[in-house]
């Protein structure tokens, strides 16, 4: 989903440079507000992704920037600076194994009247939530379960909520879960798919900073935090796991991505597999 651009967005013109100390301004602010540390290497994407913003408001500096997103005139600038330089980057079934290890040796369809949870803590525009969702769909049978999906980024968010994808995005889902929860799009909505209402409706999409008080979203049974800690430094990746667990059920999953590792930033979880830790 894309934001539509204000008229004045495409007028004038805006700095094709940012000075070594607007780039460290916006670094240190990302840092604060969302503990993301944002490399040194990154000032080609700053430009390109904010100078549209500079635009808008007609700017004619970064510095003039910073001051704007860190005064009162333009709350909602925060989060659209946010939006515009955090990465989401996924797709549907990303790291079977994961998802393999969630159906065959975690789930179980037992006869239980209290839901499955499950955090997807990072959900970027939804596909990782709704491939658990389908997993739990499928093996769990009749019992009850739900999802709760957050991320920092609105903007991706409100693509998570729809449901609504290109088909091209969808290689990864395996056939036969394709047919039972996928609707393919016609006509005007040719080719797109739409996850199926019925699986949409217990899934649960809330905006979220991990590197700040959580909302009160309940404990789970399982928790993916996939491709985030890569994003911190080591004290940040300490406090965030640390604050996460904490809405884990005790013999609960904990999943981090393959390039991850909890190694000097937790040390009560147990490992199980690659990637896979649980709560002793």
């Amino acid at each position: 989903m894309h934001t539509p651009q204000a008229a004045s967005e495409t007028a004038g013109s805006s700095p094709a440079t940012i000075t070594e100390a607007e780039f460290t301004s916006i670094r240190d602010y990302l840092h604060d507000i969302a503990g993301i540390d944002l490399a040194p290497t990154k000032k080609a994407l700053v430009i390109s992704r904010l100078s549209k913003r500079l635009r808008h408001y007609n700017l004619s500096s970064y510095a003039q920037y910073i001051e704007l997103v860190t005064g009162t005139q333009h709350p909602g600038e925060r989060q659209m600076m946010l939006d515009l330089l955090t990465t989401n980057e996924t797709y549907f079934f990303r790291e079977p194994g994961h998802l393999n290890f969630l159906r065959d040796h975690i789930l179980a369809p037992e006869n239980s009247a209290k839901p499955f949870r499950v955090w997807s803590g990072a959900a970027s525009s939804g596909e990782e939530a709704y491939s658990i969702a389908m997993v739990l769909d499928d093996k769990l049978k009749g019992r009850p379960w739900e999802i709760i999906g957050t991320d920092i980024s609105n903007r991706v968010l409100k693509q998570a909520r729809s449901g609504h994808y290109s088909m091209a995005r969808t290689e990864g889902i395996p056939q036969e879960y394709l047919q039972k929860y996928c609707l393919r799009g016609t006509g005007p909505q040719e080719g797109t798919l739409l996850i199926d209402p019925k699986l949409r409706q217990r899934v649960t999409f809330l905006q979220a900073n991990l590197n700040a008080t959580l909302p009160d979203i309940g404990m789970f049974d399982v928790i993916f935090l996939r491709n985030v800690l890569i994003y911190f430094n080591n004290e940040t990746k300490r406090q965030i796991v640390s604050r996460i667990i904490n809405k884990l059920n005790p013999w609960g999953y904990f999943f981090i991505s393959h390039t991850e590792t909890l190694h000097g930033v937790n040390e009560t979880l147990e490992r199980v597999a690659p990637a896979i830790y649980v709560k002793s």
